[in-house]
């Protein structure tokens, strides 16, 4: 079979499936947007754009009343708007960054279409939109969706602008390059400009680096970033008496350039961590299912493709991002499974292309036994998982997950290659599906803090609340009221005196409490599991009391002066 009858084959397969697997697509990432924001990440930077909201200060990030100098403005901007605009919820927190993914859904397709064909550019969103961890973003939001979105929309603009010696997508493209700085900090440049670099040398196309207009996309960025520079400014550099990760004198602005960006690669800023070459080699196998393997087999390819000196400066622009940022990740001290999503639009764009030009019948059944094979592990953990965890709904969840199996294997006989995405997105549906819609829900009720606001927010009395050597950025949020953290059982008495409080602690804290002249009643009482953290002996129902603490809800009816 040739080129041009595979593409065929692609084509026709495309015309009959892609918008029935699109709206699919697009919806299992949507259905997150009403589950409970999770814990630490999420919850923590809700709250900084809740107090941001409420407070009508968009210069000063603030937790707990104190500074906080940790990540750049625009996401929490965003976040603050729709704050404004939805109230305080679940939604309004997750609806911007969603927007922005689907953003890079768009311009995913726009990029692939220009660089390949409107089959690549089909395939690639396919895949975008069912990439694992870009789903779990959507519903665990931190910074990646909005990134996500920013840097291939920007990349997208500059290489519209590459063919013109001027144009509207040379400031677009700086502009979104900008945004996507306000969100991650001046490394995400790299990511940016680091295709087209590569592409250049390929080419030795020299002149570029010199071309004018490259430079004025470098100073329109700077133009660009001057809101968040002067809040950084205002917030840190003209206060040099506050106190930042245990210093004074701490310049926001030389830690929006170097501390948070170089200070992490090399380990020497106020934030480390521990570095592993192999990280993201082995983070990928499941943060890019169910393509992975597919994914690292086209970058081979891809790379040796590159030794093709006739193809044009552009063709490299997926690849070379994607090495130069993935090398520049691997190196860094500073590493966390969802730093690479940025890179999933090229991954998608690269994946496409490979799967679209297999001509061999030997390839396609050896991809399809392998697609196959993942595919059936994806049904036998989601089967798995749901017998040990004894979700709600569990007679209901196996028979959704059993019908999709079938379904799945049931629609994709044939032996083309098209059968090995038609079988790898049904897959990805069912398995986001399960999820965000039964397994995610189920989980969050061990997510105490969000639980216990809930509880006191149904109240009918209105009284002070307070938190005891516990804090808990989920219980903040959704909190109707202001909570105060006390780590000191004196602070607590001086704070509270006689006043009637609900008390929101650990259970294990209370008889310590009482012993020191406190009277408690309690109200109610909440599982509490670290939920990010997910572990075996939490999953089966048999172990999980082993793992789960309690947490509980008191009424501080008095305080006794025991001096």
């Amino acid at each position: 079979m040739n080129t041009i009858q595979q593409n065929e084959i692609w084509s026709d397969w495309l015309h009959k499936w892609f918008y029935w697997l699109l709206v699919p697509g697009i919806l299992i990432n949507v259905t997150g947007l009403y589950d409970i924001i999770i814990e630490p990440d999420g919850a923590l930077y809700a709250t900084i754009a809740k107090t941001m909201a409420q407070s009508g200060d968009f210069i000063n990030l603030k937790v707990e009343g104190k500074d906080w100098l940790d990540k750049p403005h625009f996401p929490f901007w965003m976040a603050a708007v729709s704050f404004k605009i939805f109230g305080i919820n679940s939604f309004a927190y997750k609806f911007p960054a969603l927007l922005f993914w689907a953003a890079g859904a768009c311009y995913t397709y726009l990029f692939a279409k220009g660089l390949h064909n409107k089959v690549v550019a089909r395939l690639s969103v396919l895949i975008y939109l069912t990439a694992a961890h870009l789903v779990i973003s959507n519903n665990d939001v931190r910074a990646e969706p909005y990134l996500t979105g920013l840097t291939i929309g920007s990349v997208y603009h500059f290489y519209r602008a590459s063919q013109k010696s001027f144009s509207f997508h040379l400031v677009t493209g700086a502009l979104l390059a900008a945004c996507a700085v306000m969100t991650k900090g001046p490394f995400i440049l790299i990511t940016i400009g680091a295709g087209f670099i590569t592409g250049w040398i390929i080419k030795k196309e020299w002149q570029q680096f010199l071309h004018y207009k490259w430079w004025i996309a470098f100073f329109l960025i700077l133009l660009f970033i001057t809101p968040e520079l002067y809040s950084l400014y205002r917030q840190f550099d003209t206060h040099p008496e506050k106190l930042v990760f245990g210093q004074t004198n701490v310049s926001g602005i030389r830690f929006f350039f170097y501390d948070s960006q170089f200070g992490r690669f090399f380990n020497t800023g106020p934030i480390k961590g521990k570095g592993d070459l192999s990280f993201y080699l082995h983070t990928l196998l499941w943060a890019f299912l169910p393509w992975s393997l597919l994914l690292y087999t086209a970058l081979v390819v891809c790379i040796r493709n590159m030794k093709n000196k006739m193809l044009p400066a552009v063709a490299y622009i997926s690849i070379g991002a994607s090495i130069a940022t993935f090398i520049v990740f691997s190196l860094s001290r500073f590493q966390l499974p969802h730093y690479i999503n940025i890179l999933f639009p090229f991954f998608s764009i690269i994946t496409a292309q490979y799967l679209s030009q297999i001509t061999s019948e030997k390839t396609t059944v050896t991809w399809l036994r392998i697609q196959t094979g993942i595919c059936s592990l994806l049904f036998v953990l989601m089967i798995v998982v749901t017998i040990f965890f004894r979700p709600p709904y569990m007679a209901l969840i196996l028979t959704i997950i059993i019908t999709g199996a079938l379904l799945a294997y049931l629609l994709n006989k044939k032996k083309e290659i098209t059968a090995v995405a038609n079988l790898s997105i049904i897959t990805a549906i069912v398995l986001y599906g399960f999820v965000n819609l039964f397994f995610y829900p189920a989980i969050l009720s061990y997510q105490s803090g969000s639980e216990a606001a809930f509880f006191i927010n149904s109240l009918p009395v209105k009284r002070p609340v307070c938190t005891f050597r516990e804090n808990s950025y989920s219980f903040g949020f959704y909190l109707d009221q202001p909570v105060n953290l006390y780590q000191n059982a004196e602070i607590l008495r001086k704070q509270v005196q006689q006043e009637t409080a609900f008390l929101f602690t650990r259970k294990s804290y209370l008889d310590s409490l009482e012993m020191q002249g406190f009277q408690i009643k309690v109200l109610s009482a909440f599982p509490h599991y670290h939920i990010s953290k997910l572990t075996g002996k939490f999953i089966n129902y048999r172990t999980r009391k082993n793992v789960v603490d309690t947490m509980v809800v008191s009424e501080l009816t008095s305080i006794k002066n025991t001096q």
